[in-house]
C-alpha cells in the first residue's frame, strides 16, 4: 500500500510540475519538468530547519522507491518498448554497420577512455580511487540514454538520417552499457583472481545474444497472436503483456532486459503493422505507448531533479564532476571519431555529423540508477555525485542548446547531405 502512495505521489507531482512548465515556463517537456523538480528540491534544502519534516519524508519515500530498481527493472522496459516501437527498421538497415559499431566498440572505448583517465587525474582533485572502480564509472557513464535522446530529439530540427543514426545507436549502447557495467560490478566485487576471461566473454555474449534472441521470440509470439485476432483492447494488453513478462523472464535466464524489449519493440513496431495489425490497432497501439512513454518520461526525470535531497554532494565531488564532463565529452567524441576512421565510415559520417552525434550524447537516468546500485566500498558517494552533475549538464546544458548548434551546422552545410 506505501508502494501505491508513493507511486500515486509522484504521478500527482508530475503532472503538477508539467504544467507548470507547459503553462508558464515553456522549456522542451522532460526537460522544464526535471528543472523545475530540481529547483523544487533546492528549495527544500535551502529552507533548511524550516523544512526539515519535509526534507525527511521526501529522503524516506525516495529511499523506500529505490531509483535504481524502480527504473532498470520496472520503468526502463517500457521505455525502450516504446523508443523501439517508433523506430523504422528500414531506416535503420542502411546504417546498420555503423550503429553496431558505436553501440559495441565505441561504448568499450569510450568505458576504458573515461575510466582510465579518471584514475589518472583524481589524485590530483580528491584522493585516489581503484582502477576497477574508475571503470565502472566509465561504463555506468558511456553509453547514451535513449530516453533522454528520444525526448529531446524530436525538437531540434536535426535531419531525419541524422536522427535515426542517433537513436539507433543509443538504443543498442544502452543494453551494451548496462552488460559491460553488470560484468565490471562483478569483477569489483569479487575480485579479478576468482574471474576468468572466458567467464567474461561467456557473459558478454549470454546476456547480449540471449537478450536480443528472446526479445525476437517474445515478439513473435505477440505478433502471431495479434495476427490471428481484430480487436484494438486485446492487441494493446498483448503488448503490454509482452513487456512485462520480457522484463521478468530475461534476469531468470541471465539475458539483457534492455536488448531484449528493444529487439521486440523493433519486430512488433515493424512488422505488426504490416502484416498482423490493422490501421485502427496499428494507431491505438502507437498512441498507447506515446501516453506511456510521455507518462513514464515525465516521473523519471521528476524523480532525476529530487534525487538532489538524497545524493551527497561536496565540494571535492564538485571539482571532479566539472573535470569528468570535459573527460566525458571527449571520449565520446573519440568513440564515435576512431570507428569511424577505422570501418571507414568517414564518407557517411563527416566531422560535422560526428560533432551533433558528439553533442547529442545525452546520459539520463540510466546512468544515475547504474551509479546508486554500486556498494559503498566502490566509492559510491563519489560516484553517485560525479553521475548526478554530469547528467544535469547532460540534460539541461547539452539538451538546451543541441538544436542551436543542430541550426548553425545546418547554415554552414545542410546536413540532410552529410550522411549520404
Amino acid at each position: 500500500m506505501e508502494s501505491l502512495k508513493l507511486f500515486a505521489l509522484l504521478i500527482a507531482l508530475s503532472a503538477v510540475l508539467a504544467f507548470i512548465n507547459i503553462r508558464f515556463v515553456k522549456l522542451p517537456g522532460t526537460i522544464g519538468v526535471m528543472v523545475l523538480a530540481l529547483l523544487l528540491s533546492l528549495g527544500i534544502l535551502l529552507a533548511g530547519s524550516f523544512a526539515a519534516p519535509l526534507v525527511e519524508f521526501l529522503r524516506n519515500a525516495l529511499v523506500a522507491i529505490d531509483f535504481s530498481d524502480f527504473l532498470l527493472d520496472f520503468m526502463l522496459g517500457f521505455l525502450l518498448f516504446a523508443g523501439a516501437l517508433h523506430t523504422d527498421v528500414k531506416k535503420l538497415r542502411t546504417s546498420t554497420r555503423p550503429i553496431l559499431a558505436f553501440a559495441t566498440f565505441g561504448t568499450l572505448l569510450s568505458t576504458f577512455l573515461v575510466g582510465y583517465l579518471l584514475y589518472w587525474l583524481l589524485p590530483f582533485l580528491y584522493q585516489p580511487v581503484e582502477l576497477i572502480h574508475c571503470l565502472l564509472f566509465g561504463a555506468l557513464i558511456s553509453p547514451t540514454d535513449p530516453i533522454a535522446v528520444l525526448s529531446i530529439l524530436k525538437k531540434t530540427g536535426v535531419s531525419e538520417s541524422v536522427e535515426t543514426n542517433i537513436t539507433g545507436e543509443s538504443l543498442f549502447n544502452d543494453g551494451v552499457g548496462v552488460v559491460i557495467f553488470l560484468t565490471l560490478f562483478n569483477i569489483a566485487r569479487e575480485g579479478t583472481g576468482d574471474i576468468e576471461a572466458g567467464e567474461i566473454g561467456l557473459l558478454l555474449l549470454e546476456e547480449v545474444a540471449g537478450g536480443i534472441f528472446l526479445g525476437v521470440a517474445l515478439g513473435y509470439v505477440a505478433f502471431l497472436m495479434m495476427r490471428s485476432i481484430d480487436h484494438y483492447q486485446t492487441e494493446v494488453l498483448i503488448t503490454l503483456a509482452l513487456v512485462v513478462g520480457g522484463m521478468v523472464l530475461a534476469p531468470m535466464f541471465h539475458f539483457s532486459a534492455p536488448l531484449a524489449m528493444v529487439a521486440a519493440g523493433l519486430f512488433i513496431g515493424n512488422r505488426g503493422p504490416e502484416y498482423a495489425m490493422s490501421k485502427v490497432t496499428t494507431d491505438y497501439v502507437h498512441k498507447f505507448w506515446e501516453m506511456v512513454d510521455e507518462i513514464m518520461n515525465a516521473i523519471l526525470f521528476v524523480l532525476i531533479g529530487l534525487e538532489l535531497i538524497i545524493i551527497p554532494i561536496h565540494h571535492a565531488f564538485i571539482y571532479v564532476g566539472l573535470v569528468a564532463i570535459f573527460l566525458i565529452l571527449l571520449a565520446r567524441m573519440v568513440s564515435l571519431f576512431v570507428p569511424a576512421l577505422l570501418f571507414r565510415f568517414k564518407s557517411r559520417f563527416p566531422d560535422r555529423t560526428l560533432a551533433i552525434m558528439t553533442w547529442g550524447g545525452l546520459r539520463g537516468g540510466i546512468s544515475i540508477a547504474l551509479a546508486l546500485s554500486l556498494t559503498e566500498a566502490m566509492e559510491r558517494n563519489l560516484l553517485v555525485a560525479v553521475t548526478y552533475i554530469v547528467v544535469l549538464f547532460s540534460i539541461i546544458v547539452q539538451g538546451l542548446t543541441l538544436g542551436g548548434l543542430v541550426k548553425r551546422l545546418n547554415r554552414k552545410q545542410p546536413l540532410e547531405t552529410m550522411d549520404v
